[in-house]
């Protein structure tokens, strides 16, 4: 059987380990629709959905830090919503932003790229003297970290945030029950490789579906369930903490920095 991909972010690391209007430029969605997370419910709306929860915290962006861009499309997505803004997007493993960097190219001169490992405190000084941000993004990259060190990352976030600035985080989260997550299962073998199925019937279904289980499995072991981050985030002094798109087991959420904090 080919070897297949998963839209559930890096692979597993321990905590000491490194990492791995639609606003957007039509070839930047294009892009995205053909990646795996494409084939997600709702991927479109994820986008439509954090830039408006940007628009609403500030209606000038001047600076924004992307975590583990990917792609390049939600970086792509809020330059081009705000033409006098500028990106920073932070590589996780040197090199991996190869395809961003390609799909970014139309925007020079907007967009600084750094390497980093967030599962270290000392990643930041990776970011000077980028200073402070309108706004933090991250699609899937902070999965792999232990709830120690997200927690942990959380704060660190809050800190690189000016007063009003947003963090929204699109991450896999754990499902209430087995019930639902059998349902998420299914719906996510059938995005993924419905096509695949469908062009090549002696493939096998169970198979497939046993080989997705092995992988996502045991990264979903090591999600909190997105009330519990919900309260992390409160707990570090975000305020207008939500979820403010959920899918099944993809959740969008995170807070804003209050008005009047300096830390």
């Amino acid at each position: 059987m080919p070897s297949v991909a998963f839209c559930r972010g890096p692979d597993l690391m321990s905590e000491d380990s490194p990492l791995q209007s639609v606003p957007s430029p039509p070839n930047l969605l294009t892009q995205y629709l053909k990646n795996v997370r494409g084939a997600v419910p709702l991927a479109i709306e994820q986008i439509e959905t954090m830039l408006g929860l940007i628009n609403a915290a500030g209606e000038r962006v001047e600076c924004f830090l992307d975590l583990g861009c990917g792609d390049g499309v939600l970086t792509g997505a809020i330059l081009e919503e705000h033409p006098e803004s500028r990106a920073v997007v932070l590589d996780l493993l040197p090199g991996v932003t190869g395809v961003a960097r390609g799909n970014l190219h139309e925007f020079p001169g907007r967009v600084t790229y750094v390497q980093a490992d967030i599962a270290h405190r000392r990643w930041m000084d990776a970011l000077s003297p980028n200073g402070k941000f309108d706004a933090i993004v991250c699609g899937f990259a902070l999965q792999p970290l232990s709830d120690n060190r997200k927690q942990a990352l959380y704060r660190e976030l809050f800190a690189l945030l000016r007063p009003e600035g947003v963090f929204l985080n699109i991450e896999h989260v754990a499902s209430a029950t087995r019930w639902s997550e059998s349902v998420w299962d299914d719906t996510m073998i059938t995005a993924l490789f419905g096509n695949e199925i469908q062009e090549h019937p002696h493939m096998n279904r169970a198979e497939i579906a046993r080989e997705y289980y092995e992988k996502a499995r045991g990264e979903v072991s090591r999600c909190a369930p997105f009330e519990v981050q919900l309260d992390w985030l409160r707990a570090t002094g975000f305020i207008n903490v939500d979820c403010y798109l959920k899918v099944q087991e993809q959740a969008l959420f995170g807070g804003q920095r209050p008005k009047d904090v300096e830390r």
